[in-house]
């Protein structure tokens, strides 16, 4: 995680952002520290990685890099605001013992678009991650990947219309839940095909970053407003946990934004 130590809305690179709004680079520390402090207490370690001027959007460091299997590929962003942010988190990584890191040569705004469900990596594109980058993914970290369109512009990662509740095992398939309105007619049908007791959120759910959550397979992190969807969640037997992330949405962001998982393997 990064703090929002400069966070302010000087840019438009997606719908939510609005640079003649006000904001509150307080507000955003505060929430944030609150999101980051919920993880600790449900048991999870957190690292964080310093703030630098003139990157206000670093908080969302989901869009850092994945992990999987201890396997670290980097991002390349789409937006020139962001771009510099890349090379602060391969510092990171390469500071913090990982050694396995290939930086893409495709576009790829990392867990923003790609979501690890334990046996196949689901990729997001059609607005900012490159549909190239699809296959270096798989490349680079061996895994199997599925490509999903997206084509709601409000919905411009693929974090932002589905999460993974729980993860596939030897003898489970993951659990997923999704906005359909978000992705095209042919990737509602990959989803079914693969996923066919996911949760369908509904628009109300989206509009408040509902499918910005974060699950570790009990406990899922959402908006404090994303209260219709965690009552389906809790019919399901998982834990809801409401952070309140309304500043932070003002850039288009929310608890999965500011979180990178890192799966060491």
């Amino acid at each position: 995680m990064c703090p929002p130590r400069y966070f302010a809305v000087d840019y438009v690179i997606n719908p939510w952002m609005d640079p003649t709004q006000p904001v509150s680079a307080d507000v955003a520390v505060a929430q944030w520290t609150e999101l980051r402090d919920t993880y600790r207490r449900l048991g999870h370690t957190v690292e964080e990685i310093d703030a630098q001027p003139g990157l206000p959007d670093m908080v969302f460091a989901a869009n850092s890099g994945t992990v999987v299997d201890g396997r670290v590929l980097g991002s390349r962003f789409r937006a020139p605001q962001r771009a510099a942010e890349a090379e602060h988190f391969r510092r990171w990584f390469v500071e913090h013992g990982y050694r396995d890191i290939t930086m893409p040569e495709k576009i790829n705004e990392a867990e923003g678009d790609f979501a690890w469900t334990g046996s196949l990596l689901l990729a997001g594109t059609g607005f900012r991650t490159d549909p190239a980058a699809h296959a270096e993914a798989q490349e680079v970290l061996g895994v199997p990947v599925v490509s999903l369109q997206l084509v709601d512009p409000r919905y411009y990662h693929l974090d932002t219309a589905l999460f993974v509740l729980a993860e596939a095992t030897d003898t489970t398939r993951a659990q997923i839940v999704y906005y359909p309105e978000a992705f095209s007619a042919g990737s509602r049908r990959v989803l079914q095909r693969l996923f066919p007791d996911a949760v369908h959120a509904t628009k109300e759910d989206a509009e408040c970053f509902g499918l910005n959550g974060v699950s570790d397979g009990r406990n899922v992190v959402l908006p404090v407003e994303a209260t219709r969807l965690g009552g389906l969640l809790a019919e399901r037997g998982y834990e809801p946990v409401y952070v309140d992330i309304s500043e932070l949405r003002k850039a288009g962001g929310g608890p999965k934004c500011c979180t990178l998982e890192i799966r060491k393997g």
